[in-house]
């Protein structure tokens, strides 16, 4: 997929107006932004979007996220337990202190 993302008024309105008359090459819109098939049809209107508006248009390929195969099972499950955690107003570096799961640090250092 492509992710479009638009930094000024004119390049917002050309993005809308693209979805708008080409829905079948629109995954998603976010109003600044939008995510694009990925196909020739969706690179057509993302680099015709940056050849209008070249300096308020940036374009990235993106890929679908998959938790089982790019997130390890101990963030996994960090995650489930903190959400299930008993007292809902417990930070996350005091939830994790003592547990199995891995500190903020440790999360912030350590690469998908």
């Amino acid at each position: 997929m492509l992710l479009v993302v638009t930094y000024s008024q004119s390049a917002r309105a050309s993005l809308r107006n693209a979805c708008g008359a080409h829905e079948e090459s629109v995954v998603r819109r976010f109003g600044r932004a939008a995510l694009l098939e990925g196909t020739e049809h969706g690179a057509f209107l993302a680099l015709r979007l940056r050849a209008k508006h070249p300096d308020d248009v940036q374009v990235e390929r993106t890929e679908p996220f998959n938790e089982f195969r790019d997130v390890p099972e101990r963030v996994r499950e960090a995650a489930t337990a903190y959400e299930n955690r008993p007292n809902p107003s417990t930070p996350y570096a005091k939830f994790s202190v003592g547990e199995p799961h891995p500190s903020p640090a440790e999360l912030k250092q350590r690469e998908l």
